[in-house]
């Protein structure tokens, strides 16, 4: 085997690697299951409120950065639980920093979704 196609199958591997974890995260976290429902019912909104390009890929952005902060605050707490199962304040601290990133963002998404759907609404 050649060092092209080593790296190759490397890439092959790692975007397999990627989707089982998007399939881990959709299949058994709650809250990336919510976000995930937000998401289909905001993109069927989309589609009847006939968004244009400039909002598609606004809104595209914003449920797919969502999903990936929930991703990474899922990340973030398994890694915390497995360093130090038994409850400690610093690993509470961690989680809480990176569930309040989760919330900062999806205030900013349901602002970003206000200003695109409020006047196509009323």
């Amino acid at each position: 085997m050649n060092k092209s196609e080593s790296f190759f199958i490397k890439r092959i591997r790692s975007i397999g690697y990627a989707f089982k974890g998007a399939y881990l995260l959709i299949t058994t976290e709650a809250s990336l299951k919510v976000q995930f429902i937000i998401g289909i019912i905001m993109t069927l909104a989309g589609f009847y409120f006939k968004l244009s390009a400039t909002e598609w890929i606004i809104q595209v952005l914003i449920i797919a950065l969502i999903m990936a902060l929930e991703g990474l605050n899922t990340a973030i707490e398994e890694i915390s639980d497995f360093v130090h199962p038994e409850h400690h304040q610093k690993i509470g601290l961690i989680k809480d920093l990176a569930a309040g990133a989760v919330f900062i963002f999806a205030i900013a998404a349901i602002v970003v979704g206000c200003i695109i759907y409020i006047p196509k609404i009323f």
